[in-house]
């Protein structure tokens, strides 16, 4: 059974998985699933329409599944999807998403997507129809504006702050207050206001076991990027005749092709 503390409200029309434990003075309103094992700290406020997978770990004054901070929002039951093992730190908001429809033109996903084994320390905020792989980082005060998607393994040094629709590539990392205005490619180190590239994130890569060769191929890559004077259309020609039997240059190559029909790239 769950564990409510007799202070806690939660409304009837939740779903709350076996052994999940919600806190002192914490409200879990109706429409809201979480998963087993889940632990609700105090003073947590859980919005309806937010669905929580297992074994996550929410501390004392967050707010979850909150209404979108967008002034075309009129009230439609879009969503928050929280993946497994998550840790939310002190105080961070995470917003539902933007109705899919807003005045006759497309606009939101309709929901806002957290992975699985992301540590968001505290006082980050993630906005509407925002988008988090897997083993993402969020150092204290980081924030995202809305439609950004942050792939796998990345992290957002502290007070990073992340442009509305920009992407944040997979195993890159932001220097403290980086402020990103663009999509950053994959696997670099970000750093400054506005944010510039500075090299291949080496030893985050050495930590998740990425071989020399495939670290060699990304070096190489950056430098046609960034340090050959090419044009983004060109540099993307040389990077794909670099090895295409590289999963990681597969990578880099499909994230350039996609930022030259939005932001572009830092650079």
């Amino acid at each position: 059974m769950p564990r409510i503390h007799p202070s806690a409200i939660v409304d009837p029309g939740a779903e709350l998985g076996a052994e999940v434990e919600v806190g002192a003075f914490s409200i879990v309103e109706k429409d809201v699933v979480i998963g087993d094992h889940t632990r609700i700290g105090s003073h947590v406020l859980i919005r309806s329409h937010t669905t929580i997978g297992a074994h996550n770990r929410i501390f004392q004054f967050c707010s979850i599944g909150e209404e979108p901070q967008h002034q075309d929002y009129a009230g439609e039951p879009t969503q928050l999807h929280i993946g497994e093992r998550n840790t939310i730190r002190e105080y961070c908001t995470l917003n539902r998403g933007t109705a899919t429809l807003n005045r006759g033109a497309a606009s939101g996903l309709g929901v806002t997507r957290l992975g699985d084994d992301n540590l968001i320390m505290a006082y980050a905020h993630i906005a509407h129809d925002c988008t988090l792989g897997d083993h993402v980082i969020f150092a204290n005060g980081a924030s995202l504006a809305g439609h950004v998607e942050v792939g796998d393994y990345a992290i957002l040094g502290g007070f990073s702050l992340v442009h509305q629709y920009c992407n944040v590539g997979a195993h890159c990392i932001t220097g403290i207050g980086a402020v990103c205005l663009q999509d950053v490619p994959p696997y670099i180190i970000a750093a400054g206001n506005s944010a510039s590239p500075f090299g291949i994130n080496v030893k985050g890569l050495r930590r998740r076991d990425y071989g020399e060769d495939t670290i060699g191929l990304l070096k190489h890559a950056y430098r046609l990027l960034y340090r050959s004077n090419l044009d983004l259309q060109t540099a993307l020609g040389e990077i794909q005749r670099l090895n295409r039997d590289s999963p990681e240059v597969s990578v880099f190559c499909d994230f350039l092709r996609r930022a030259k029909c939005g932001r572009g790239i830092i650079r």
